[in-house]
């Protein structure tokens, strides 16, 4: 009884240090939980049934579930195993959109048409999916105009309203006012 608990343990700890899965040999549990290559629950059998069964069907006794009060294992092909579990992630990871943080300043005497010019690059970003911070520099005595600096700001969330909305409202820190805008979901 005690070498049992103290195998099942080893195990487990094999179990939660090592990534990959037991396959054959390495699977030390005295009795599993057998799936046949059909995925047909077996039941509970000894290892060395469930290792001829995987013999005799010419694949690999894979364990899936290291439990060890309940070990489950199941006999498949292992490397065609692998190649669909790689192929899949690299599916979810094509479907993934990575957004990034785009960057544009502005300073409180710039012109309308420079704005506007800043306003297409921040519609052009948001329509990406891009996240954009939109900064003022305040500069020598500018520090004084620091509630002009937010009027150019709400003008200029405003201006992209149809396209993004304002993530974090216009901010001082230090010498620079910033705002985060972020694009609208797509429904």
């Amino acid at each position: 009884m005690q070498v049992k608990e103290v195998l099942t343990k080893e195990v487990a700890t094999i179990a939660k240090t090592n990534d990959t899965q037991m396959i054959n040999g390495a699977i030390k549990f005295p009795q599993v939980r057998l799936i046949d290559a059909e995925g047909q629950m077996v039941g509970v059998v000894s290892i060395e049934e469930a290792l001829k069964s995987a013999e005799d069907a010419e694949l690999d006794l894979v364990c899936i579930s290291p439990n060890p009060d309940n070990p489950v294992c199941r006999v498949m092909d292992y490397n065609k195993f692998l190649f669909e579990k790689s192929k899949r992630e690299k599916e979810a990871k094509k479907k993934q959109k990575e957004t990034e943080l785009k960057e544009v300043g502005l300073k409180l005497t710039t012109d309308v048409h420079d704005v506007e010019v800043k306003r297409k690059m921040v519609i052009k970003f948001l329509s990406a999916g891009d996240r954009v911070k939109v900064n003022i520099r305040f500069r020598g005595r500018e520090m004084a105009f620091q509630n002009k600096g937010f009027e150019v700001m709400n003008n200029f969330a405003d201006s992209v309203t149809e396209y993004g909305s304002v993530d974090r409202p216009p901010k001082i820190e230090g010498r620079n006012m910033v705002m985060y805008l972020s694009p609208l979901k797509k429904k």
